[in-house]
């Protein structure tokens, strides 16, 4: 039997390798098809978000 603690570990360090190279985040984007007009909606959104959270000043 396998020490359960070092697949635990091991599963842990592949788990972060994966977050960080973002593999699930691309698989669920490529999980159905994107026309390409929502896809340059979507960056489009994406680009000017952070300045949509400003509170607005008088």
């Amino acid at each position: 039997m396998v020490n359960n603690t070092n697949f635990e570990k091991i599963f842990r360090q592949f788990k972060r390798e994966v977050e960080r190279e973002g593999i699930i985040k691309e698989i669920k984007a490529r999980e159905f098809y994107e026309k390409p007009s929502e896809i340059r909606k979507r960056k489009k959104v994406r680009k000017y978000r952070p300045h949509l959270n400003f509170p607005k000043t008088k």
